[in-house]
């Protein structure tokens, strides 16, 4: 699957702040759909958000499927506490190898649940501070072109990525057809 390489490249610089090699030399467009005023490589303040979130691990293959899967339950976990969700949902990347990767998908909250969540739901806090944003439109199995593009970009401004990335989903992921998808990738990197 050509995502996993990309992600898998954009993870190991993440770790070892290595530079990508030549195959990634020049910058792709970030997706054929992008819109001229959408950020990409754009320094945020990203605020932290009190979230319900699911952990997990998954394989490339079925990302998608798995990550849709895990916002019904936490959507379905919401609507039965009668919580609202604040904000678009989001999965915070954590590690990854060549057959998967490890995640939170995660939705935000005005305010933590009063009752403890169970079934391995759990309340706390998303990433925040400085990190460079991206945009992607269009499908999700096309995200590779983007983050081929981001491996770009870290290496012309010369940066280390942290260990994380978050993908904050603008469109529904549960809703939105594939090829209309808008997901913000948040970057964090590490201070010189």
């Amino acid at each position: 699957m050509p995502r996993l390489a990309v992600v898998l490249a954009l993870l190991l610089s993440l770790v070892s702040g290595a530079v990508a090699g030549p195959a990634l030399a020049q910058t792709p467009a970030p997706s054929s759909d992008a819109v001229p005023a959408d950020p990409f490589g754009e320094t945020v303040t990203l605020p932290e958000k009190t979230i319900v979130y699911l952990r997990g691990q998954a394989n490339w293959d079925t990302a998608l499927e798995t990550l849709v899967e895990k916002f019904r339950l936490l959507h379905a976990f919401l609507q039965k506490a009668q919580i609202a969700a604040n904000g678009p949902a989001m999965t915070v990347y954590t590690q990854a190898n060549d057959t998967g990767f490890d995640y939170q998908a995660a939705l935000p909250v005005a305010e933590a649940p009063k009752e403890p969540p169970g079934d391995g739901i759990a309340v706390g806090t998303s990433p925040g501070g400085p990190v460079l944003k991206f945009v992607h439109r269009g499908a999700y199995d096309t995200l590779d072109i983007t983050y081929e593009a981001i491996t770009n970009e870290l290496d012309r401004k010369g940066l280390d990525a942290k260990d994380m990335f978050i993908e904050e989903y603008v469109t529904d992921l549960t809703t939105t057809a594939e090829d209309k998808l808008v997901i913000n990738i948040y970057v964090p990197t590490r201070t010189p």
